[in-house]
């Protein structure tokens, strides 16, 4: 501070009864505060009042007595201690203000034999002071915020993975839905989709949703999916990502909707279910994950199935492959065939005369045509 030195001495004897009254005032003109100032706020405040006053009067007499203080951190002590109050700094800002106010009141009348260009820069440095207090009590705030968040989003990613793996008991649900304040819902889908930052993602999603990040994936969980407009939240979480929600489930059924949603979204990334939308509900891709469960034994079907055309050459071969799966898809109706192909009927029939001899009586066994019909759709999905 550039204030002479000897004005210390005119201010300090009006710091014990200032302090009473600011904390007076404070409790008068500030709604949150219009109560008895007690607990760790009350203790707090008060000695960040008396504080203040001390170390503003002992900076104008020692400038290096402010930057040398050990107590700086009580204004982020108030600064955290709002944060768990529950408030916003408002209050805290309207009591720094008012603070302000009084003291330049009552300081000019004790500075009066001061020149009016030491009374002006004065009243400069008590708001910048206060300004800075004040922004200490912020980083306070700032800094206790960043770290609830970030337990609430551990929190919450616990719920997620404890629904991820699936819920084995009530009273486990309730302790880690407790510890993350998550009211568990009735129903919920499970929902997956590409991505790093799963609380944020649960965050847009809304409705107490729940998320995690693994392997560059987001595993989510969407409550009451079938509510009023929130396939239209959950799109708009999504904008031009492309995720896939599985089935609504009880609570406790969390583990399976959200297997049939990883399930489908592989599918989703072998380009086997495609062109479906941002929002793609497993539900309607039934017959593909169930063919497409076991790779394996998937092809081993196939293979068994469709072993009287593999030793035809590759232009013959897709031909009649094309050919049986249009006659299964209608069968005996051989215009439509010829439509669906865009060949002469003719060609249709001479196409399926070649087939009948390839595959004899299985073309005409139930048992069998449903087994070409899987075969035929797990090798060239729709």
């Amino acid at each position: 501070m550039e204030l002479p030195p000897s004005l210390a001495a005119d201010l300090r004897p009006t710091l014990p009864d200032l302090a009473e009254e600011m904390i007076a005032t404070i409790g008068r003109e500030v709604p949150d505060y219009r109560r008895p100032l007690r607990g760790p706020f009350g203790r707090a405040l008060r000695m960040g009042v008396e504080v203040a006053l001390v170390r503003f009067v002992d900076a104008i007499e020692d400038p290096s007595a402010e930057e040398s203080s050990d107590l700086v951190g009580t204004y982020e002590e108030l600064g955290r201690l709002e944060f768990h109050a529950g408030r916003s700094m408002d209050a805290l800002q309207s009591a720094y203000r008012i603070g302000a106010r009084m003291a330049w009141e009552r300081f000019i009348v004790a500075a009066d034999s001061q020149p009016p260009e030491v009374l002006y820069k004065l009243a400069a440095e008590i708001f910048s002071y206060i300004d800075r207090i004040s922004s200490e009590s912020v980083e306070g705030f700032v800094a206790e915020q960043s770290v609830a968040e970030a337990q609430r989003g551990r929190r919450r990613a616990a719920v997620a993975r404890l629904l991820a793996r699936g819920v084995e008991g009530e009273e486990e649900l309730r302790t880690i839905a407790k510890e993350a304040r998550w009211r568990p819902p009735a129903t919920v889908a499970g929902l997956v989709t590409t991505g790093e930052d799963a609380d944020r993602f649960a965050g847009r999603l809304g409705g107490d949703c729940v998320a995690l990040a693994e392997g560059g994936m987001i595993l989510a969980f969407v409550t009451d999916p079938d509510g009023p407009g929130r396939q239209a939240q959950v799109a708009a979480a999504l904008g031009d990502t492309v995720a896939v929600i599985g089935p609504t489930v009880a609570i406790d059924r969390s583990h399976l909707s959200l297997a049939r949603a990883q399930s489908a979204h592989d599918l989703v990334a072998e380009g086997i279910i495609s062109d479906a939308g941002p929002v793609i509900r497993a539900e309607q891709y039934l017959v593909d994950l169930m063919l497409h469960g076991d790779p394996a034994l998937t092809a081993e079907i196939a293979a068994r199935a469709l072993a009287p055309l593999a030793d035809l050459k590759p232009g013959s071969r897709e031909r009649l492959t094309v050919t049986l799966r249009a006659w299964l898809d209608n069968p005996g109706q051989i215009s439509r065939i010829a439509e669906t192909l865009h060949v002469h009927p003719q060609t249709v029939r001479y196409r399926v005369g070649q087939l009948r001899e390839l595959f004899g009586e299985r073309l005409e066994d139930p048992d069998s045509r449903f087994e070409l019909q899987l075969a035929l759709r797990s090798a060239a999905p729709e």
